[in-house]
């Protein structure tokens, strides 16, 4: 038996073939995802607290947290290509597809993204850092496919 490797639809979030460039906002997370690796442990629901409370901190803070706390929400640690890779992995395409979901409000598929990745209780805490990169990135409606 053999499985036949389809490819996305080109012009999708999702697909980043040779021809086209990596989207900036995965770019910007790849870079996050290396710096967070040498950093130390951090309780998912104790940054989202440290976050709340300074607007342009948190926007600044809003990604490494992310990443650094990534793999508490999905139970594993995310699999993230190097900068400037035009491949994508799954998780990073899962990553983009919440953001596209939380940036156009469409609360099906964000709730479907939540629930086939992450633990109910982790939800509202990664929403929340989730939707701090999205609104602090200045590019994201090129990324996530809303332009």
């Amino acid at each position: 038996m053999t499985a036949e490797r389809r490819k996305p639809a080109v012009g999708t979030a999702f697909t980043n073939d040779h021809h086209t460039d990596v989207p900036p906002l995965l770019d910007h997370l790849r870079n996050a995802a290396r710096d967070a690796r040498s950093k130390r442990y951090v309780d998912l629901f104790g940054a989202c607290a440290v976050l709340s409370g300074n607007r342009q901190i948190a926007a600044k803070a809003a990604c490494e947290v992310l990443m650094r706390c990534l793999d508490q929400a999905l139970g594993r640690r995310p699999v993230m290509f190097r900068t400037g890779e035009s491949e994508t992995s799954f998780d990073e395409n899962w990553l983009l597809a919440l953001a596209r979901g939380l940036k156009s409000g469409d609360t099906p598929s964000v709730t479907f993204l939540l629930h086939s990745q992450v633990p109910k209780s982790a939800h509202r805490n990664l929403v929340f850092l989730v939707r701090s990169v999205v609104e602090s990135f200045d590019q994201v409606d090129n990324i996530v496919g809303l332009s």
